[in-house]
């Protein structure tokens, strides 16, 4: 790997990047065209046991196409369900790209289930993944950054986590974020002194290849827009939060959702 560009270029790692429509491949496509070198997680046990499936080489190939905007792209496999596998990630990102300027957990482990209908495992494996995995990367993200040395300096580090407000017949995904949640608002204030800042962003429903037409028809009537959204509008909103515009937002849960179940 070129390694020439080291540091005239910010490095984003973006989790949950291991389809072509999803929205972390969005974001991983924006932050190239921008100018960032990307790392990108993906895990296909996950994604075999998906309707979608896994796609080994698909994962080579995206990288190509972000290496097309003239960056260094980096994938990366991780099993976010396993404690060491964050901070491993990590090291593997310093190690090919260095020092990492931003975190965007676009990663989710998602498997519909209710109140009644949830078993033990399912949930436990909802939270190692959505809530536990992103607060060890977080973690491991945090140590790996340099203070600044002036304190009044603007925030450079940036970390934006993407959520949800599910609730019923999505139990344990839903509880998993809002606990996610809390701990991306605890980052806002314990890593400001590393001047990072930490905010959500709760997309709403994003139309990446999963809905029926008549899923997606009932949500786009839903939203005051009257369209569903797509990757791009999430990575567009992310894009401002990386950048140093965004660096007054922190501790912040952004909904960028068209207007969804406003009154219409």
């Amino acid at each position: 790997m070129d390694n020439d560009a080291r540091s005239s270029r910010p490095v984003v790692f973006i989790t949950g990047a291991s389809r072509p429509n999803s929205i972390g491949a969005a974001i991983a496509r924006n932050q190239a065209s921008l100018g960032w070198d990307v790392a990108f997680a993906f895990w296909d046990d996950y994604d075999a046991s998906m309707p979608w499936g896994a796609h080994e080489r698909a994962h080579d190939e995206f990288a190509d196409q972000l290496r097309a905007f003239g960056v260094r792209a980096l994938p990366v496999s991780v099993d976010l369900a396993h404690p060491e596998s964050p901070r491993l990630a990590v090291e593997r990102v310093r190690a090919g790209l260095g020092p990492i300027q931003a975190l965007v957990a676009s990663h989710a482990h998602s498997v519909d289930s209710g109140l009644l209908d949830t078993t033990v495992e399912a949930f436990d494996a909802h939270f190692a993944v959505n809530t536990r995995g992103t607060w060890l990367l977080i973690k491991a993200f945090a140590e790996q950054f340099v203070q600044p040395s002036d304190p009044g300096a603007p925030a450079m580090g940036r970390i934006v986590a993407l959520t949800s407000d599910h609730t019923a017949h999505n139990l344990p995904y839903g509880a998993s974020k809002g606990a996610l949640d809390r701990i991306v608002i605890a980052a806002a204030v314990e890593l400001a002194h590393l001047g990072i800042t930490a905010n959500l962003v709760n997309p709403g429903p994003i139309d990446t290849g999963w809905m029926t037409p008549d899923l997606a028809e009932a949500l786009a009537a839903e939203t005051a827009l009257g369209r569903l959204g797509r990757p791009q509008d999430t990575a567009d909103l992310v894009a401002f939060l990386l950048s140093p515009s965004g660096g007054w937002i922190n501790g912040q849960l952004l909904h960028s959702n068209g207007g969804f179940h406003l009154p219409v």
